[in-house]
């Protein structure tokens, strides 16, 4: 969608209420609606005016803006340089599912009573899960960044919290046998349900990065880099390495190949650093 000056990326999980969007808009008002999910957005340029639960807020760069299901707002560009921000609506039933996962049982819907929020811890949180949402990270990636920021928004801002359960006694156990797994399923996509097995998956993802000082899916690409290497050491080309090992093409493990390891696939495959010029 494109108006002038403004723009849309749209983004829409195919199996579950989960969708985000990236937009700058300069010219569009927003008519007073409402939606069926919770809506938590980050404005990164300008600010956004709008009206909600009977009172006129603005979302300057950096605020989160917090919307509960069912929310009437409306908005609009505060000034004519127009805003950029970033927005994901999640189901109720999503969010109540994660909820009960973090505490262990049946989780109360939260209730957010300030539609602005100024919180860099949040918009970071938010920030990463639209990034993962809309920039084609794996589905576990997407699930750990969704629970963080679900987690996240609920204790620092909502009016009705969580508490998170104490640590298990087996956590090493669990951590180790979340490990097993990513070795035994790489290089193939995994998600988060499926490492849980049952169990609570906030607390698998707690239990994983406590032990091995990464997230699963941190992990999970470190093996596929580590495999990458052994393939490209043994002639592979780097194309062909990339499939192999789970990555999305050869630009995608250039670009996590070099952010490891500081040379590139073929770089390594050759035997020397790629090294600038002298000049």
């Amino acid at each position: 969608m494109t108006a002038g000056r403004d723009w849309v990326r749209y983004w829409r999980d195919p199996g579950r209420p989960l969708e985000a969007m990236a937009a700058h808009f300069e010219r569009h008002v927003y008519h007073r609606h409402s939606h069926d999910a919770y809506s938590f957005g980050v404005t990164e340029e300008g600010a956004q005016a709008f009206s909600c639960r009977g009172a006129a807020h603005t979302s300057a760069a950096g605020m989160v803006m917090a919307f509960n299901p069912d929310d009437p707002h409306d908005g609009r560009a505060a000034d004519a340089l127009g805003f950029t921000y970033r927005i994901v609506h999640i189901g109720p039933d999503l969010i109540r599912a994660l909820l009960a996962d973090v505490t262990g049982g049946a989780a109360a819907l939260p209730l957010f009573a300030r539609p602005v929020v100024h919180d860099p811890v949040l918009a970071r949180a938010l920030r990463r899960l639209h990034s993962a949402l809309l920039g084609g990270a794996d589905t576990l990636r997407r699930d750990e960044e969704l629970a963080a920021a679900v987690a996240a928004m609920v204790r620092r801002s909502a009016t009705r919290g969580l508490s998170a359960p104490s640590p298990a006694a087996d956590a090493d156990r669990t951590a180790a046998q979340v490990r097993e797994l990513l070795h035994e399923r790489m290089p193939a996509d995994i998600t988060l349900d499926e490492l849980a097995k049952g169990r609570s998956r906030f607390a698998v993802y707690r239990d994983f990065r406590a032990r091995y000082g990464m997230a699963p899916s941190d992990y999970l690409r470190q093996l596929r880099l580590r495999a990458a290497r052994a393939l490209l050491a043994a002639g592979v080309p780097p194309a062909e390495a990339a499939g192999r090992v789970g990555f999305a093409d050869q630009s995608h493990l250039t670009r996590w190949f070099g952010r490891y390891y500081g040379i590139t696939p073929a770089g390594y495959a050759r035997g020397r650093a790629s090294v600038a010029s002298p000049r």
